[in-house]
């Protein structure tokens, strides 16, 4: 298959995903760009890949991988400038469905993040987390068993997007005086060195993404979609988001699908009638609803937030059923989807074919479910929750299980794998 791709081969056979919309087309040997990413998503990533490939097998299909490049593998291939090539970006959003390991940002060395940059240039709006526990991971919770939540993180705006000044230079005090002096903000802001961003909350990435999350729970039966956010302090951007959020839940939807609870985020909602077999669509606070999640996390099905909140609530989550290398995502778009670990690089362990990669296999359930092949997700989740539940995991779990058998990247995917074959 011919391309006019400058360093990435385009597998001989398979075919390309296509979509309708957010409708796909999904062929049984569908072409899957894949970026192993930096530190352990060397070690990772092959080891995922096995997995996913023994469970594409096991229900009848076959991947046909295209290894495409950023971060490390990047520089060392386009030069040492180029992070994110554009053939990249553009390979993922021809084939529409993508894996990718974890990818490194230097902290404070004026370098975009990759993650973001991907997940806006694409438009994948909605970045999904799956939280629930697999039975023999250990965890600090007396019930890790009750977590079954979904975090939707809105993945384009809010801090993340970028748009900050660094201390020092001529933009950001072209902003402090514009604020100071043109919006009548003087006095708020310290004197001296400062640095300054902003926080853009619109009603288009709110609406969509509170409906994409309405939608998730109409369609896995669940009972509520909790609106997290910080209106009652930042009430302009985040209160809106409270806002607009609510508007669809009244707005779109039939009374007797999607119930709006009334005040919800001050009062109660044990005396509230709703309509039976209605999805309820509630708000909390941020910061009030990192105590409930633990307090009472059984209350809690679908959760929609802003990105910031997002990313600390859903890591906040996956604490509580054992920690971020257990933990999957997926970033969702317009008939798109990049499947993604929440888990970091961790260059101290790469290399060393000892990193947990299941956290980015579950990802990959995520995305074949996607695609439509839930059977094959629903095998993935079952041969590794039975390889945890025999003790047999990488160290990092190893060393919380007594009795347990530590097994390197490589013995682990392998031992999954086996169980994929007795279970199929």
């Amino acid at each position: 298959m011919s391309s006019d791709y400058e360093h990435i081969e385009i597998p001989d056979e398979g075919e390309k995903i296509t979509a309708d919309g957010e409708e796909l087309s999904v062929p049984d040997e569908p072409i899957i760009p894949i970026l192993h990413g930096d530190g352990i998503g060397k070690d990772v990533g092959p080891a995922a890949q096995k997995v996913l490939d023994a469970a594409a097998a096991a229900t009848g299909r076959k991947v046909h991988w295209m290894e495409v490049y950023a971060g490390e593998s990047a520089r060392e291939i386009y030069g040492e400038d180029v992070n994110l090539p554009d053939e990249t970006v553009d390979a993922i959003r021809d084939h529409r469905v993508a894996i990718k390991g974890p990818l490194t940002t230097p902290v404070g060395a004026g370098f975009r993040s990759l993650n973001v940059a991907l997940r806006q240039t694409l438009d994948l709006y909605a970045n999904v987390r799956p939280t629930y526990y697999l039975d023999g991971v250990p965890s600090p919770m007396k019930a890790p068993e009750e977590m079954d939540m979904v975090t939707f993180r809105e993945n384009t705006e809010d801090v993340y997007a970028g748009i900050e000044w660094e201390q020092g230079t001529e933009a950001v005090e072209q902003v402090r005086e514009f604020v100071e002096e043109e919006m009548g903000m003087d006095g708020i802001m310290h004197e001296g060195p400062i640095g300054l961003g902003l926080k853009p909350i619109s009603e288009k990435g709110s609406k969509r993404l509170v409906r994409e999350a309405i939608d998730y729970a109409i369609e896995n039966d669940r009972d509520t979609v909790t609106l997290v956010h910080k209106g009652n302090i930042m009430k302009f951007t985040e209160g809106q988001f409270g806002t607009w959020g609510m508007e669809v839940a009244e707005e779109e939807y039939p009374d007797d699908e999607v119930f709006a609870a009334p005040d919800s985020l001050w009062e109660e909602q044990d005396e509230v009638d709703i309509p039976e077999d209605a999805v309820m669509v509630e708000e909390r606070l941020a910061d009030a609803m990192l105590q409930w999640m633990q307090l009472r996390t059984d209350e809690f099905d679908v959760l929609a937030m802003p990105n910031l909140n997002g990313d600390y609530l859903s890591d906040a989550a996956g604490a509580q059923i054992g920690g971020l290398g257990i933990a999957p995502g997926a970033n969702f778009g317009e008939g798109r989807c990049l499947a993604e670990p929440v888990h970091g690089s961790a260059p101290k362990r790469a290399g060393q074919n000892m990193a947990n990669p299941t956290a980015l296999i579950l990802s990959g359930r995520l995305m074949f479910e996607y695609m439509g092949w839930e059977d094959t997700g629903a095998l993935i989740r079952d041969a590794v929750e039975q390889t945890i539940s025999s003790g047999k995991v990488t160290y990092d779990l190893e060393r919380q299980i007594e009795g347990g058998e530590k097994l390197s990247t490589t013995e682990y995917a392998e031992e999954i794998v086996a169980n994929i074959e007795t279970l199929s």
